[in-house]
Formats: C-alpha cells, structure tokens, sequence
C-alpha cells in the first residue's frame, strides 16, 4: 500500500532522506499553503509533518478524513490540538531529543550576550561608536542561576552552567532533592527559585498552569537586578509585565528568543536597550534541523508500516524491550474484548481487565488499550484504535480498571477481562499457549479452549442429553459445517456451555431456529 505525505513547514532535505527513500510513502512538500488552503487538500494524505509554523486546529483535523499520524519536527508540540487529533484517532509524534543541545547552547549564548551587552555594543559599534564604559558587564561566575523546569534542555542547560562556574538552584514538579543533589545544583520551589536567583531561565512546557508565569506578583518576588532568560515558549513570561519590571529597574535585562506571538517584530519591550532578543532560534542549527526530521521522518515511516513509534505525544512511549515481550498479546487482547462485548449485547459501563502471571511482571498498559479498542468497536465502529479508546472510554463515561497478580491459575500467563452493563457482568480470559498461539479458555466460570477466530456460536444450554445432536442438526439444515466444539457445565442437568467454530457465518434464519430449542437459554453468534 502507498502512502501520502505532505510536509507543510521548512524542513532539512537531508533529514527528510528516510521519507524520499521509503517504497511505499509518496511525499509532498508545499510550505506556502494558506490555512484554506491546507484545509482544502488535507483529506488526501495519510501523514502530516509540521514544525511550528503550520496551525494544526481542530477545524484542520476534522477535514483530514485520511490523516492517520502528525510529525512535529521539534520538541513541542502547542500548534497542533491535541485533543482533537486523539479524538479522531490519529498520533501524534515529535522529536523531542533533537533539538536538546542546540536550544540548551543557545540559552547560554543568550546568557553571555545579556551579561556582556553584546548585541548592544556591537550595535554601536556598527552604528561609529567606540563606547567601552557603556558597555560594562558582568561576570557569571558565582552567579546564581534559577532554572524553571528541569527536562531534558533544563538539566543540560545546569549542566553547561556549573562548566562557567556558575551556581545553579532549580525547580520541576518531579525534582527530588535527592536528584538535585545527584546533579550538584540546588533544589527548591518555584518562590525559593525566584526569591534567591541573579539569572532565571524558564524550561517548560506552554499550558494553562505555565501561562504568564512569571507575571506581575512573580517579578515582585525577584531580587532587583534580576536577569531573565526564556529560549522556551512564548507565553510562559507575560510580556507586558516584563516591560513593566524592565522600565522600573526590577529587572536588569532579558534575553527572549520566543514569544506570546509570533512573528514579533513590533512590541514596545524590541524598543529597550536592555533587552536582547532572537527570532526564535533556540533549534535553528543545522545539526539539529536535521536530527528533528531525521526523528519524526523515521517514526512517521514506522506507523505508517505498522511498527511502534518511538517519540508519541498522545500515545504513552513504551521501552523497546517492553515492546518485544508484548507484542504476541495484542491480537488476543482485542479479541478478548470483542468476544465479550459481543457476548453481552449490551454497552459496557465498567472494564476491569486482570493480567496473571509473567503479565504481572511487565508494562500492560497497550495491552489494555487493545482490549478497551475491541470492546468499544461493538458501538463506535472502525474509528475507534489504540490512541483513543482509552480517551473514548472516558467520555463515555466507561471506568477501566487495570490490575496484575502473581497468581498463575494454572497459566503462565492470562489475561481476564471483566465487563459489567446496567443488568450483567461477565467476563472471559486467555492466553498464549506455545505452538498453539492465542487461546480463550474461560468464559464467565466455564473452562473452554477455543481459537478465537473466525466465525462462532456462544449456546448457554440445560446439560440434558441430546441437546448436542439437536442442535448439529439444525445447523446443518443450514448447509454449515461445525469445525470445533468446546463443552464445559457447572453440574450434571444443570447449566452448561457450548462454542461452535464454523466455517460460515451464522444466518439470522438459523440463529432463530437454534433458539427455538427448548434447552437453550441464550445464543449469540459471533464473528472476529
């Protein structure tokens, strides 16, 4: 199968090599579409790739028809609408490595700069003036720099700073003081980080709980002559109060290389001379171009052949090794689900989903996705896979439980699913026997060992003798053949349980017979 992709941003020929050498991947690069535009042709291509000049909007997405994944060539990913991509089922991918050693490079040159007027004086400099005492800056060293959000660009960016002999304090939500002293750099909150530091340089994401930030009450908290340093997002500093603590003399200086809008070119804080500002460059190396695209072409290549991706965004990343132990479950993960949502004939309400044995041992967690996918199908059709069923689920209101035991149950290894609607519960198991492959082999109490496969019957009967041949018969009025049969009862003459695997699908004309018998208390046919 031959897949489209359209590359809608500027990126590295070089780093797209992998896309113009895959066999089976069309690709199109167009960087001058209007929104109308891209919205226009959107419904043709199974892959987007963007950095962060293409808006990837929720009207965008509910055009793109055929859209199956989204690269951002980059770290972040605040042009695309997550929500909405997850929604529709389609992955999102970044490169979030790629770009680390250039954009933590690039906040130290913007630290340097800030220090030592660079960009001031040699404006002047061009502009006929020798002016050394203007100039004058400061040393960094034993300088005490407070790094707001501690990823990957944060830690390296501590880690080039106590190179230039600075001292280092730091806040993340998951920082430890252990890991800080790991590190050799100071922990503390975000008021110990601003209270105490002489640079401050932000390093986190752009979302609601980051938005401004550092605002009017923030800069209040700072030591006057405080410089500040954002090479993150735009947005996290509100801008306006920069301005402000700037022209009262809080803050000595900023070094800014994004902003709240973009492009900016015409903001009063571009007037002031001591601020130093870049167009959003952080990543603009060719080194790290090419990586990016490198990264995101690779795994955009991997999904589209049905591989797993290394970098998702809305799709939790999974440890290869992890990966390799779980993958023989998937297929009779789904199945499970579909086998019991079918056999219920109800909408599910509550998913609780087991996992006995070396299962208990592992990462599950795409392993129950698959089964919440093959459970959710039975209602919401083929839209439904692995990146939004469990965001699915929630709107609908579904719970989903996840639980591990070391317990075998006589398998080495088991999966039970459990679902429960507004008037049952039921619930099935399986496993992976060695030669035989997935195998079910509970259904509700009753012990089984059937394929799930192909077409079949589910009969919940009375254990009376001659219900077996009544009903082989009445199915081969119908021209079908039985291929296997599973029987399991609870007592003698009391309930029991038959699963038919078929060689056709069972009619409705034949399904009404079968019910007619008098033995047999409920029938459910089944394809998977």
């Amino acid at each position: 199968m031959t897949y489209k992709v359209l590359i809608s941003d500027p990126l590295s020929e070089d780093g797209i090599q992998p896309l113009r050498a895959a066999g089976n991947i069309t690709n199109v690069m167009d960087t001058n579409l209007s929104p109308e535009e891209l919205g226009e042709r959107i419904g043709e291509y199974d892959a987007l790739l963007v950095r962060s000049q293409t808006q990837v909007t929720r009207e965008l997405i509910d055009k793109a028809n055929n859209l199956k994944i989204i690269g951002r060539a980059g770290v972040g990913v605040d042009n695309i609408d997550l929500e909405a991509a997850t929604e529709k089922g389609i992955i999102v991918v970044n490169a979030p490595n790629g770009n680390t050693n250039s954009a933590a490079e690039h906040t130290m040159a913007m630290i340097m700069a800030l220090s030592r007027n660079i960009p001031q004086a040699f404006h002047a400099l061009k502009n006929g003036q020798w002016d050394r005492k203007k100039y004058v800056g400061i040393e960094i060293k034993n300088k005490l720099l407070g790094i707001v959000g501690l990823g990957r660009i944060g830690a390296e960016v501590a880690a080039r700073a106590k190179g230039q002999r600075m001292d280092v304090i730091a806040y993340d939500p998951f920082l430890t003081k252990e890991k800080a002293e790991q590190m050799g750099i100071g922990y503390g909150t975000l008021e110990d980080v601003l209270q105490k530091a002489d640079f401050i340089t932000v390093h986190t994401p752009l979302m609601k709980e980051t938005r401004h930030l550092l605002n009017t009450q923030a800069f209040e908290m700072m030591k006057h002559g405080v410089q500040i340093i954002n090479c993150a997002r735009g947005g996290i500093i509100d801008e306006d109060a920069l301005y402000h603590a700037i022209t009262t003399g809080k803050v000595a200086g900023a070094a800014l290389d994004v902003f709240e809008e973009e492009p900016f070119t015409d903001h009063k804080l571009l007037e002031l001379p001591e601020v130093v500002a870049t167009p959003h460059l952080g990543a603009s190396t060719v080194e790290a171009q090419e990586i990016v695209a490198i990264d995101v072409s690779q795994d955009v290549i991997r999904f589209l052949n049905g591989d797993a991706v290394k970098n998702p965004v809305n799709l939790p990343s999974v440890p290869n090794e992890i990966l390799h132990q779980i993958e023989p479950y998937f297929h009779l993960a789904e199945k499970l689900g579909t086998f019991l949502i079918d056999l219920m004939k109800e909408v599910a309400l509550e998913i609780s989903i087991t996992y006995s044995g070396e299962l208990s041992e592992i990462e599950v967690a795409p392993l129950t996705r698959n089964t919440v996918k093959g459970i959710l199908k039975r209602h919401l059709g083929s839209g439904v896979n692995d990146v939004n069923a469990l965001y699915l689920a929630d709107k609908k209101g579904i719970s989903v439980k996840e639980s591990k035991t070391s317990s075998k149950k006589g398998f080495t290894n088991l999966i039970t699913v459990e679902v429960k609607s507004k008037s049952r519960t039921r619930k099935v198991a399986g496993t992976l026997l060695n030669g035989f492959g997935p195998r079910l082999v509970k259904v509700d109490e009753y012990s089984v060992d059937v394929n799930p496969e192909g077409h079949m019957v589910v009969i919940q009967h009375v254990d009376q003798p001659g219900v077996i041949g009544r009903m082989g018969s009445t199915i081969a009025k119908h021209n079908i053949n039985i291929a296997t049969m599973q029987v399991d009862r609870s007592d003698m003459g009391g309930n029991a349980i038959m699963i038919l695997t078929i060689d056709k699908h069972l009619e409705t004309e034949a399904l009404e017979q079968l019910k007619s018998l008098d033995e047999i208390k409920e029938i459910t046919a089944i394809d998977l």
